[in-house]
């Protein structure tokens, strides 16, 4: 991918405008952010695009267009933020997925994670709950618990956000999120999976708190072990 093909743009297309959200309180009233490591603070964020220049003309735009755009769009809805863009390169015919090889080549920690050689886990499992995510098994009191591919994911989507209260409507848009309209469960089904989950959960089903009227929240205590590995999926917060 050519780095100069950025600098010779040709007139930007209609602008991108964010929707105006009438709904959105002033930034003195807005919430701290949950479900993040102790001791850290959000600082701004990266976003991955994955775009081949050919796509993008094909798009009838080029990358330095669209980013362009973007940098205009966070001006006007942040005017003291700052902004770096850069040129994600790859060998030609590189396979894949675009935003993929974007993420490897710009060292994103979990696409790199991705690549590295899974290292020998201890067989051991101790008493208590173990959630192997690498592996994904969940080992209840020593023995292996019979979860259902979409218990372990909706298991897992919560441990990934640990402390964090996720709505239902969230668990349906990201865990059936290729699933069509008509087939994804309503609000009422996911709790029903919670139900079913916390079951093969036994004794320490409180893991996978209610928070009423809004969703769910897993709690971590001092019989939980979460294995994590190489494998790991990144917990996107957009």
């Amino acid at each position: 991918m050519s780095t100069s093909a950025l600098l010779s743009a040709p007139a930007a297309p209609r602008h991108l405008r964010a929707v105006e959200d009438i709904a959105t309180p002033p930034a003195t009233e807005r919430p701290v952010p949950k479900g993040l490591p102790a001791g850290t603070a959000p600082r701004g964020f990266a976003l991955y695009v994955g775009l081949d220049e050919l796509k993008a003309a094909a798009d009838g735009v080029s990358l330095s267009v669209i980013v362009d755009a973007l940098r205009r769009t966070i001006a006007e809805l942040a005017p003291s933020a700052e902004t770096h863009a850069t040129v994600a390169l790859a060998p030609v015919g590189a396979g894949g997925r675009d935003v993929d090889v974007v993420r490897l080549a710009l060292h994103e920690p979990a696409a790199v994670a991705r690549t590295k050689p899974e290292e020998p886990l201890d067989e051991h499992v101790p008493g208590g709950v173990t959630i192997d995510i690498s592996r994904r098994r969940v080992h209840i009191d020593g023995e292996t618990a019979s979860l259902t591919f979409k218990e372990f994911e909706l298991l897992q989507y919560l441990v990934l956000r640990e402390g964090r209260t996720i709505e239902r409507t969230e668990l349906v848009s990201s865990l059936w999120s290729h699933t069509d309209g008509d087939d994804a469960p309503g609000e009422r089904t996911i709790d029903v999976h919670v139900r079913r989950l916390r079951s093969k959960l036994g004794r320490y089903e409180d893991i996978v708190r209610t928070v009423r009227g809004i969703g769910y929240r897993f709690d971590r205590h001092a019989d939980v072990v979460i294995r994590y590995g190489h494998g790991t999926p990144s917990p996107d917060r957009f």
